[in-house]
């Protein structure tokens, strides 16, 4: 399935193209590898934009290595909110020559902690590549997704089990994130035993269902992260990411 991806040859990866704000995912081409920087407190998105950039820079690397990115929200965005955020978000991947005519190779995920969230959005982490032995195990970064179908006109019509979160809705729920997270990896060229980080993101007591919908089904076998936080859309209730990078560094912004 790895004929999906395209190739962004100046980042040294690859990437399933999805919408304008990120895309579904990213692997390292031949002779590169992923690497994750995560801040120890999160900065305001301009800021962590700049600090990831000096950060490349003292790598030797250029910006268009940024190849994806973690967001932290004060809360869930409404449907117009979303959109203008976005267009913001972009406008710096513009100006470092990766958004272009509407396409985004930057896989991303953005949610909203329900502790201490953050006052304004901000950067908890980014990932980049770097060159690496042509033999080194493949490295991937998985976009976050939450439970929305494609085609849908709004995200009210596209929400799994919208407004449900008994147990059967949140399994439901569950259940379409895990798809959709499985299908990422094939078109990535890669299965659920290849990643090494699985986080789950919701506000909700899961209960058996952790088990019974990602462990039981394949995923996490190295264990599952869990962090209480919303996606960033109001009406979406879980949100899935996964990876597998070569090195992880923390740093202060």
């Amino acid at each position: 399935m790895a004929g999906s991806t395209v190739t962004f040859a100046p980042g040294g990866y690859r990437y399933l193209p999805a919408v304008m704000q990120y895309s579904a995912g990213v692997a390292a081409t031949r002779g590169f590898s992923i690497q994750r920087v995560q801040f120890l407190r999160a900065p305001p998105l301009d800021e962590g934009f700049e600090a990831a950039a000096a950060f490349l820079q003292a790598r030797k690397r250029e910006p268009t290595a940024f190849c994806a990115c973690e967001l932290r929200s004060p809360a869930p965005f409404s449907e117009h909110g979303f959109a203008a955020f976005n267009r913001q978000y972009v406008s710096t991947l513009e100006r470092w020559g990766i958004y272009r005519d509407g396409i985004n190779p930057v896989a991303r995920t953005n949610v909203c902690p329900v502790i201490d969230p953050p006052p304004t959005p901000s950067m908890h982490a980014f990932a980049f590549t770097v060159p690496a032995d042509p033999g080194a195990d493949g490295t991937f970064v998985v976009a976050g997704s939450g439970e929305t179908r494609e085609g849908g006109a709004s995200y009210r019509e596209s929400i799994v089990a919208y407004g449900d979160v008994s147990t059967e809705g949140l399994r439901q729920k569950v259940r379409h994130v895990v798809a959709e997270m499985q299908r990422r990896l094939s078109g990535l060229g890669f299965a659920t035993v290849d990643a090494t980080t699985v986080n789950a993101y919701t506000a909700h007591d899961m209960g058996a269902l952790l088990r019974t919908e990602i462990f039981e089904r394949g995923f996490a076998r190295g264990g599952l992260t869990l962090q209480p936080s919303l996606p960033p859309v109001v009406g979406l209730e879980f949100e899935m990411d996964v990876r597998r990078t070569a090195a992880e560094f923390f740093v202060a912004s």
